[in-house]
């Protein structure tokens, strides 16, 4: 068998025109209502693929792909599907040459991420998602895409998701810290997190006023006694939506759990651990 018979054909990609000719061609400027921020550096958007590991197999959705940075980087991976969902007109036509060039192996969908179902458009596809996100609509996204792990966990083998660092730092943080939050207990409760790297203002066009973070996140799979999903929202949302006050009172719905679970009613919800929300939340 010769392993180069394996390999895709991605010399085209580095003969394509450079990003900014695709940017002035199609006037494709950075929407701030859009919450744009384009990567036009290669190397960058290499990485951000290489964080995510082996995609061999794999159906990958790219959220927001702008001018195609990050689906060129795609397109060079060894994914078997690039799916690349974008909400601006301007960057659906300036993809459509890239999707003609790549003979099937990208899919450039004109939609709402926060109005798709995903797992719908490539239901029999191990799937994954590698994206630089909106940052106006990354959160909710984010939700989304946990809830979908909950429901099933093979919903996605995988993720690679660019954040504002402020939200990156809430999403990985342990319990004691200012920034342990929401985020953190949804986040790590279905997914184990890390920050991959970080990228400055500098590598974007245009620059943001912040410094940006990838993030990876990998299932944790099926776990005992799992709580309901929207529980532990509730449970969450009480907590942190009155970070400062003792759970005594911002959580005093949930008062009779305390004693079951073994918290002290004087903590704040920062100090709480991962499996004491969850242990609340499994109570109601």
């Amino acid at each position: 068998m010769n392993p180069e018979s394996d390999k895709l054909d991605t010399e085209w990609i580095d003969k394509l025109p450079p990003l900014r000719e695709v940017i002035e061609k199609h006037s494709l400027w950075a929407d701030k209502k859009l919450g744009q921020n384009f990567i036009l550096d290669t190397n960058i958007t290499d990485k951000i693929v290489a964080s995510a590991g082996d995609l061999k197999g794999l159906t990958v959705f790219e959220i927001g792909p702008g001018p195609g940075g990050l689906t060129r980087s795609l397109l060079k991976s060894n994914a078997e599907k690039i799916i690349a969902i974008e909400f601006d007109n301007r960057a659906v036509e300036a993809l459509r040459d890239l999707e003609d060039k790549a003979l099937g192996r990208l899919e450039v969908v004109k939609g709402d991420a926060l109005e798709l179902d995903l797992m719908s458009m490539a239901p029999k596809a191990r799937r994954a998602i590698i994206a630089n996100l909106p940052y106006n609509i990354a959160t909710p996204l984010l939700i989304s895409w946990l809830k979908q792990i909950y429901a099933d966990e093979k919903a996605f083998e995988k993720m690679a998701l660019m954040f504002q660092k402020e939200v990156a730092e809430r999403i990985v943080s342990p319990s004691g810290q200012k920034s342990f939050g929401r985020l953190s207990v949804l986040s790590q409760w279905l997914c184990k997190c890390t920050i991959s790297f970080d990228l400055p203002p500098s590598v974007f066009l245009p620059p943001p006023k912040v410094t940006s973070s990838v993030v990876s996140f990998r299932p944790k799979g099926n776990q005992a006694e799992m709580p309901i999903f929207e529980n532990v929202e509730k449970v969450t949302q009480a907590g942190f939506g009155q970070r400062r006050k003792m759970i005594r009172k911002s959580m005093k719905d949930y008062c009779n759990s305390f004693s079951i679970c073994a918290i002290e009613d004087t903590n704040r919800a920062e100090n709480l651990e991962i499996k004491d929300f969850l242990c609340i939340a499994k109570k109601l």
